[in-house]
């Protein structure tokens, strides 16, 4: 993980596209068959979505900091099939060669499903 310069220039139609939504990480379980440390996630996206689940590598987070916590995701990506499991949504964070993965999450009390614009 290190501070790399911007991507590929892209137009405000392909940002549109992607369709990140909040949701809370409602079940945390322990994903041994990954080949990186992961943590097998299930989030609540709201009555519109429902539950997703998802394969995330932020182990340096615990369990009981997760379990509650709202985060943004991904939601129109393909589904990814690691290993046994197959990940629907994708959780959001910030490399930083320090600290790891540091999760994007809304900083009040966003309603579940809430579109991120």
């Amino acid at each position: 993980m290190s501070a790399e310069g911007p991507g590929a220039e892209i137009d405000w139609g392909q940002f549109e596209a992607v369709d990140m939504r909040v949701g809370r990480i409602v079940a945390v379980e322990d994903f041994p068959e990954a080949r990186v440390a992961a943590w097998k996630l299930e989030i609540d996206l709201g009555p519109r979505i429902g539950t997703r689940r998802s394969s995330a590598q932020i182990t340096n987070y615990a369990r009981e900091e997760l379990e509650g916590s709202l985060v943004v995701c991904v939601v129109n990506f393909p589904p990814k099939r690691i290993g046994p499991f197959v990940s629907e949504v994708l959780v959001l964070g910030a490399l930083d060669d320090r600290l790891g993965v540091v999760l994007l999450r809304p900083d009040r009390d966003a309603a579940l499903g809430d579109r991120i614009a």
